[in-house]
């Protein structure tokens, strides 16, 4: 299970209505207590790692449960890492963007003007930085894939049918 995405996700449709299938879900991964957390709201259903074996870098499941016609429920799900991890990536993607914009912005005014474009080196850098996030957050994927993979198999489950990762 591996994917180029920061936050690899899937969709398909159920069988049964939306509180039904959440109930499904719900209790199905209740079962497995002793690998997996549930976090149950209307419409929205979340797995997490349980606490004792979570690290840094382990995935959570988000899953939203919309209806899709009569007795039928779309569930699109995302994995990503804790807020926590999420949060730092976001904003240290805003901040490295920012600072790339601006001084794009900078270096090309010194371009226009005949001046020496420093503000382009600090593009550049900034350009680095966002792939080494990028490659960072790819590694800490491949770090948390067993787990990921743990807690897709007890959706799998829950539901009764196989799901790909897109």
């Amino acid at each position: 299970m591996s994917s180029f995405r920061l936050r690899p996700r899937f969709s398909h449709t159920i069988d049964l209505g939306v509180e039904a299938a959440q109930e499904r879900i719900v209790n199905s991964a209740r079962e497995e207590a002793d690998r997996c957390e549930v976090k149950s709201f209307p419409g929205y259903v979340s797995l997490h790692v349980v606490e004792k074996d979570t690290q840094y870098w382990s995935p959570r499941l988000s899953l939203s449960l919309e209806p899709e016609g009569e007795g039928k429920t779309r569930v699109d799900g995302t994995y990503g890492p804790s807020t926590n991890v999420w949060a730092a990536f976001l904003y240290g993607y805003m901040l490295v963007g920012s600072v790339g914009a601006f001084s794009g912005v900078l270096g090309g005014c010194q371009f226009w003007l005949g001046m020496q474009t420093w503000g382009l080196w600090i593009v550049t850098l900034m350009l680095l930085i966002a792939v080494g996030m990028y490659l960072t957050a790819q590694f800490g994927q491949k770090i948390g894939a067993q787990q990921t993979f743990m807690l897709h198999q007890i959706y799998e489950e829950a539901v009764g049918q196989s799901v790909e990762i897109g």
